[in-house]
């Protein structure tokens, strides 16, 4: 490297002892993540080049006027390794479905659910991480998770009624002081040594962002005390533990969540507004906190805070041992009365959500009794037919939000305000393989061309 990242990375004493011992812990022949990535950027590097050399003037599609004012809808337009989203099949993180990553990540001892420390290797590698070399980024991420003071005051002097999204992203821009990457350009490094300093903060935010999350939770909605990490439990146990649960299955539910969660192409608000700053040369702290913003909007990830107060508010309507006539008459006089069925519908899919079966699966093993999952169950089996006789949708399954939320209520965490924190804490697994990617094979700053409705109307014949 042309500048070492010890002369850029603050002294710390108590992080170099628990990396130390971090270390120490999980000893292992094997290549770390960081290794890894490195020895695959050259061969990314020359696929890309003649990838473009040989086919740069290939056309893969037509735009439309339509797509254009329709929100860019289905063109072709961004690079985006970590997964690919199909309309039938659903997502694919580097191929793989998500019942081939719940049965091929490494799991942690006795747990059933994927790791997704072992989901964010494979998003940055395209492969899967052996148990010990998830182990070991484990420990990484639980050495490199205490905040810095600023970024503690800033998130207790918050008041309770900002709404805990806009406390995260605060919190995340702070830790703009930390950031390796900015140091190192300012100081003038190498472009091909970027994606380490990339790393190097995308690392400490993975790290940074239960300590963050817990902090927001436990101050607005408990006693303000957060347990410390310790360095033997894996990411979502010790995200678990700060919360202020120690049910296994709690637990568990946090390994799938934050894995199911993390990525879903690159179009989206979130992944989308992370690249577009960061293509920008913006430290990943504050790409992903730009990409934070999105996801707080009702139209993405907010939505799953949305279909819980739904699904509540039926239950206080109807009751929770309904049948399908009960749910069916409900759905109707909801559309009649000019809403949407929340938690149905997607902007790509056409089938089921894999993720909505994913969280399905989960609890019809643990809690296939419980009366909000039975709710939840019957309006699976209505809704479909009743938002097609509509004829106002063009996907009306279920998405990854009609469900989420049900589960979380089932252990107790009951605060629907604080669950598009859990989804961001996932997306940042999610967007930041891409972020290091783009720094390593020097993608260029994002910039389509626009116009106004007079030109558009102009290219394409028409009068106004």
């Amino acid at each position: 490297m042309s500048l070492a990242l010890n002369s850029i990375r603050p002294a710390s004493k108590s992080t170099s002892r628990a990396l130390a011992v971090a270390a120490r812990s999980y000893s292992t022949k094997e290549k770390t993540l960081k290794e890894r990535f490195g020895e695959q950027v050259p061969e990314k590097v020359e696929q890309i080049k003649k990838l473009k050399k040989e086919h740069g003037n290939a056309v893969l599609g037509e735009v439309t006027l339509d797509q254009i004012y329709g929100g860019q809808r289905g063109i072709k337009a961004l690079v985006w390794e970590g997964s690919v989203l199909d309309s039938e099949e659903g997502i694919r993180f580097r191929g793989k479905t998500i019942p081939e990553v719940q049965k091929e990540l490494p799991k942690a001892p006795g747990g059933n659910e994927p790791l997704p420390e072992g989901l964010f290797w494979l998003l940055l590698t395209g492969e899967v991480p052996t148990e010990g070399q998830v182990r070991s980024l484990s420990a990484e991420f639980a050495a490199r998770s205490e905040l810095p003071k600023h970024v503690q005051e800033i998130i207790d002097r918050a008041p309770p009624s900002l709404h805990p999204m806009a406390q995260l992203s605060m919190a995340v821009t702070a830790l703009e002081s930390e950031s390796l990457f900015t140091k190192a350009y300012e100081k003038g490094v190498n472009k091909k040594d970027y994606w380490q300093y990339a790393y190097e903060d995308s690392i400490d935010l993975i790290a940074k962002l239960p300590s963050i999350a817990a902090r927001i939770y436990r101050n607005v909605f408990k006693d303000g005390k957060v347990a410390p990490v310790d360095a033997s439990l894996d990411y979502s146990a010790n995200f678990a533990k700060q919360l202020g649960y120690d049910s296994e299955e709690f637990k568990e539910l946090m390994r799938l969540y934050l894995t199911i969660h993390s990525d879903h192409e690159g179009g989206n608000v979130s992944a989308h507004t992370t690249h577009l700053v960061g293509s920008a040369l913006s430290s990943p702290f504050l790409s992903v906190a730009a990409g934070l913003n999105g996801l707080a909007g009702p139209l993405h990830g907010k939505a799953n805070q949305e279909v819980l107060e739904w699904i509540l508010e039926m239950k206080s309507k109807i009751g929770s041992d309904v049948t399908k006539k009960d749910i069916e008459t409900y759905l109707w006089d909801t559309l009649k009365a000019g809403r949407v069925v929340p938690g149905y519908g997607h902007a790509v899919l056409r089938k089921t959500d894999p993720r909505y079966t994913a969280q399905r699966e989960f609890a019809l093993k643990h809690m296939p009794n419980y009366d909000l999952f039975h709710l939840v169950s019957t309006i699976y089996e209505v809704a479909p037919g009743v938002l097609t006789e509509h004829g106002k949708t063009k996907n009306p399954w279920p998405n990854v939000d009609s469900h989420s939320g049900v589960l979380l209520q089932y252990y107790g965490l009951t605060e629907q305000s604080y669950y598009t924190v859990l989804f961001g804490v996932s997306r940042a697994i999610g967007v930041l393989p891409q972020i290091i990617i783009d720094r390593a094979v020097g993608a260029p700053i994002e910039r389509p061309k626009s116009f106004s409705t007079e030109k558009y109307a102009e290219l394409v014949g028409a009068k106004l």
